[in-house]
């Protein structure tokens, strides 16, 4: 029996002058995890504990245990797995699943367990949806021939009418079946081309009390039973210095199972791509272009018809410096943050359940990185960063307010010195923000020194950044910043940290010009020990 893992615990002291934030002027985390070897066999336990909420009923929400022995892993508990896009997709769930990996020929997936628990309908909370008791269970086989590789899975769920004491039916919420089926193949035709199809479908009953209109071998088929499909597939040719492909994907309006959140429905792509090396892999280009379309069934009353793409270049134009820049206007969900929350942030734990999703319509960067010098004694660099994203929605082709733009720009010059292990770092930073009311934007400085002590068991560093924001070109917010840290390495298993931070904000009124200051203090102590 081998025993292995590690504890750490972190303080947070806090104060403020001059605003009343309501937090909490002492704050714990406290992190551990546990894995247990034996014989091959390898069990992981992770946990966490905080003072953070006033209040709860339990210190643990949801846990889970995934022994493993040499191909062989099990899943007890809260879970995850993955069949195909189109059938089980990442859901949580509560039960038991395993994964068998053999070899590269046969392996082998099953699950069985809860996807949602029961929530019963209560008028006094208006942000809790309920919900019925949701169980599924799945199977995914597949091999791999050499040459040929083709998956098959099967995923069926089902809700449980008697696990709801009252009717929801007036919310429009009824219980419902769903039985998925997938297959996904690889083909190997001639040497370098390859044929890749994934297809799935998805049968979907959205009251399992309407009439039965038959009953198949593995699902009984009612009234109210609607039947996606959807398909991808794609070619690929590859050398060494090129490739090319192409894929077409078809995805029928309302797709849905109940082993993913959020599906891409009611679209149709048909795209190429290609790659190619040239100048000894100096310089190296890809694009990916394609037609994307919606209204599948002709039910809409306008269709949307429009080229989708993306390119990337790579530049090496001389050893020390390297450009790279990427385009595209694929519909993506991006978690679009400006580099001035980590920046403005008094600890590392703030914002650590933000969920910022945006769709991306366009989005391209510009990255340049020139290596100054390099020698044993000294390192210098010099780097730009560019981010432009166009966020928008449509509806009957119409463009909504709810579009903006977002730029953020970022340029950096690092000093090391090696033999001192000592490091001075510069930079400004830009970010802008623009909707069809608003435009803001934020800019400012950073300089930062690091230097280690005594063959790097211990570390420090000091920060400073000011930055003032703007909203449509009046001044709103000054932040002055510093910031202090270090770490003490003991025997290799224990690390001892000591962070400081102080903020000074100054908001101003755009209308009355009156200035309010507040400054904000923390103080953070951390321990970790592994073992």
């Amino acid at each position: 029996m081998k025993i292995s893992g590690g504890l750490s615990v972190n303080q947070i002291f806090y104060d403020a002058i001059g605003t009343q934030t309501g937090r909490t002027p002492y704050t714990y985390y406290l992190a551990g995890n546990l894995n247990f070897s034996f014989y091959g066999w390898s069990a992981p336990f992770s946990y966490t504990y905080s003072n953070q909420q006033s209040s709860f009923q339990q210190p643990f929400n949801q846990y889970g245990l995934h022994p493993t022995y040499k191909w062989v892993t099990a899943h007890i508990g809260y879970a995850s797995m993955t069949f195909s896009p189109y059938t089980l997709s990442g859901h949580p769930f509560l039960g038991v699943g395993v994964e068998l990996n053999p070899g590269s020929r046969f392996k082998l997936s099953a699950m069985y367990g809860r996807l949602q628990k029961a929530v019963e309908y209560d008028t006094s909370i208006t942000n809790v949806q309920p919900a019925f008791k949701r169980m599924a269970y799945g199977i995914k086989a597949g091999t791999n021939l050499g040459k040929v590789a083709f998956e098959l899975m099967a995923f069926h769920s089902k809700d449980e009418i008697n696990s709801l004491k009252h009717s929801i039916d007036s919310l429009e919420i009824y219980p419902e079946e769903n039985m998925a089926f997938g297959i996904n193949s690889t083909v190997s035709l001639i040497d370098k081309l390859n044929v890749q199809v994934e297809y799935g479908t998805s049968f979907i009953t959205r009251d399992i009390r309407s009439d039965t209109l038959s009953n198949d071998f593995l699902f009984m088929k009612k009234t109210s039973t609607e039947k996606y499909n959807a398909v991808r597939a794609g070619l690929k040719y590859a050398q060494t210095f090129y490739s090319a492909g192409v894929t077409y994907e078809r995805i029928d309006p309302g797709y849905r199972t109940h082993g993913a959140y959020y599906f891409n429905n009611d679209l149709e792509n048909i795209a190429t791509n290609a790659t190619v090396s040239l100048f000894k892999k100096k310089l190296n280009l890809g694009a990916n272009v394609g037609i994307q379309r919606d209204d599948l069934n002709n039910k809409k009353m306008s269709q949307m018809l429009r080229v989708v793409s993306s390119y990337n270049i790579g530049f090496v134009p001389i050893n020390p410096l390297n450009i790279s820049a990427t385009y595209s206007n694929f519909k993506s969900h991006t978690n679009v943050k400006s580099q001035f929350q980590s920046i403005n942030q008094l600890t590392p734990f703030e914002n650590l359940d933000t969920l910022n999703f945006t769709q991306i319509s366009e989005n391209s960067s510009l990255n340049i990185n020139y290596a100054m010098s390099g020698t044993q004694k000294s390192r210098q660099n010099l780097a730009f960063n560019a981010v432009y994203q166009k966020a928008s929605e449509y509806q009957e082709q119409v463009q909504t307010n709810s579009g903006a733009k977002f730029i953020s720009l970022n340029m950096a010059h690092s000093l090391s010195f090696v033999k001192t292990n000592t490091s001075i770092t510069s930079s400004i930073n830009y970010s802008n923000s623009k909707t069809s009311t608003l435009t803001t934007y934020t800019i400012g400085p950073t300089f930062s020194v690091r230097k280690n002590f005594f063959n790097n068991k211990l570390r420090g560093s000091l920060s400073t950044s000011f930055n003032n924001s703007y909203s449509n070109g009046n001044l709103t917010n000054t932040v002055l910043n510093f910031r202090m840290n270090t770490g003490y390495t003991l025997q290799k298993k224990h690390n001892f940290n000591l962070t400081g931070a102080a903020i000074h904000r100054t908001a101003i009124n755009i209308e009355t010009k009156e200035r309010k200051k507040a400054t904000e203090f923390t103080i953070t102590l951390g321990y970790t020990y592994n073992f």
